[in-house]
């Protein structure tokens, strides 16, 4: 497991924009983390007090960020990733804020090469399904 402070060593995400409390665990292929963020009445992507369910696309990001960065290998230099395309979102609510718990981000990377990578992900709380999608990932070099 790592928390907030090790996550945000990992992804270029700073401070409140950090949107990840843990990662609960990853393999090579997959990784899960757990945010309560988006509960926060201060939250940097809120508007008029209200945190869209489109959000949980940068969620999955920052997910993905972190699955990346761990599962790079030691020796290969840190490249930052950037969002380039998000496809087949599904989003079974409308905001974040008012939901009843923690947000459980799953990701699986589909597709990986020294240009970018895809993964899939799937937001829920609890067993509740709130969100699913994938994510193309350009590499920088």
């Amino acid at each position: 497991m790592l928390n907030r402070a090790e996550i945000a060593a990992l992804i270029p995400h700073a401070g409140r924009m950090c949107l990840l409390d843990q990662v609960l665990r990853w393999t090579p292929d997959e990784g899960v983390c757990e945010s309560r963020s988006h509960l926060a009445a201060d939250h940097p992507l809120r508007r008029d007090g209200q945190l869209s369910a489109l959000h949980l696309i940068e969620y999955a990001a920052q997910a993905a960020a972190v699955h990346g960065a761990l599962t790079a290998s030691a020796d290969a230099p840190r490249h930052a990733g950037l969002l380039a395309a998000v496809r087949s979102v599904e989003l079974a609510v409308t905001r974040l804020d008012d939901l009843p718990d923690g947000l459980h981000l799953h990701v699986w990377r589909i597709a990986a090469n020294p240009q970018g990578r895809i993964y899939r992900f799937e937001a829920r709380v609890g067993e509740w399904l709130i969100g699913s999608g994938s994510l193309v990932i350009i590499v920088e070099r």
